[in-house]
């Protein structure tokens, strides 16, 4: 027993050791990005650099040799970027809001929990909060797996002068959260959404409690912290922020629930080896058209990973085609299949060319 303890105070003094080493290194790297948020800011040059970070995470992935895991590290390093990215400037980050949804989430994800995060009511709000510059970047929801592509976002982008700087997967997790216990629950609050992909479990779980349809998650998290006998499905966040009690964890019917969200800003990102890039074009209205305009793709060898098609709303029959592809738009063949694209479209943008997650 007495040796047990001698041994566990000496791991313990080695980490104490360590772990003053660690702070020390911390500290080193924040005075050198503070020296370089200075050269950026002469230079006029954007403090968030998506293609450095995705190039920072790959390198340290590839030289790991555990026993701390590709996520573990992922997210030890993003705290680590975010502390850097606070200090070279108070960066303000808008989201679809409340506090607590999955795109409060997929923000923190991304950004880390330094800097300053911005809620708004509406996807149209984190457009113009970033071009009326009451945020440096937003983040919006634009794809779930289950339910398929969020229509506002992509109709945002085609009129948005702003560019897609980057990208985060999020995995939707559901949970139960109540300050109640189960059998005691008459109401459970949610939105639409995600009352349809928890269906079975309620059905199997709560058939006899009403289902009340609200804006977001944290909303109904918000109802359920004040309504008696009620409660919400909503995320882990939202539980902390609301006191709310996790009653059951991951009750989606689908475990293969991802959302992808996009970062939106002013900036360009350069090119870093594994990019995607987003575009949006209409055709004309010839028989062979929309074949015809994607041929310049195939010809120069470019994979095109997604294409959503949505009406232009500025004539009757008129739509715009959202596409993703392989690549960045800097690289000699994507400039060359844009080009030829060009003078055949009617109307093109491409919307931002940002590190491939997928």
């Amino acid at each position: 027993m007495e040796t047990s303890k001698i041994n566990l105070e000496t791991l313990r003094k080695k980490i104490d050791r360590l772990d003053s080493k660690i702070l020390w290194l911390i500290n080193q790297r924040a005075k050198i990005s503070l020296a370089i948020g200075r050269l950026k800011a002469k230079a006029r040059q954007a403090v968030y650099s998506p293609d450095r970070e995705s190039k920072i995470i790959s390198r340290l992935s590839k030289i790991n040799n555990g026993p701390v895991s590709p996520a573990s590290l992922s997210a030890i390093y993003r705290e680590i970027m975010s502390s850097s990215l606070s200090l070279e400037k108070p960066l303000k980050i808008s989201y679809l809001g409340p506090r607590a949804t999955f795109t409060h989430l997929a923000a923190l994800k991304k950004f880390g929990s330094s800097l300053e995060y911005v809620p708004a009511n509406t996807i149209s709000d984190v457009f113009i909060n970033v071009e009326q510059d009451t945020a440096d970047y937003g983040v919006v929801p634009v794809e779930n797996s289950i339910e398929g592509a969020i229509t506002h976002t992509l109709d945002m982008l085609a009129d948005s002068p702003l560019n897609i700087c980057a990208a985060v997967k999020l995995p939707v997790l559901h949970n139960l959260l109540s300050r109640y216990k189960k059998e005691q629950i008459k109401k459970v609050y949610s939105n639409p959404q995600v009352f349809g992909q928890c269906r079975l479990w309620l059905r199997m779980n709560l058939p006899q409690a009403e289902l009340i349809e609200v804006s977001s998650t944290a909303r109904a998290a918000e109802i359920a912290g004040r309504e008696k006998y009620s409660a919400c499905i909503a995320s882990i966040l939202a539980a902390q922020i609301y006191k709310l009690e996790i009653l059951a964890k991951s009750i989606e019917d689908s475990k293969h629930n991802v959302t992808r969200f996009l970062v939106v800003g002013k900036d360009e990102v350069p090119p870093t080896g594994k990019d995607k890039t987003s575009a949006v074009f209409s055709a004309k209205d010839r028989v062979g058209a929309l074949h015809d305009m994607l041929l310049p793709f195939k010809k120069y060898k470019i994979n095109l990973t997604k294409i959503e098609s949505r009406p232009s709303k500025k004539k009757a029959w008129d739509y715009y085609f959202f596409i993703d592809l392989e690549g960045h738009m800097q690289d000699k063949k994507v400039k060359k299949a844009f080009a030829e694209l060009n003078r055949q479209a009617t109307y093109l943008r491409i919307l931002g060319s940002y590190p491939n997650i997928d």
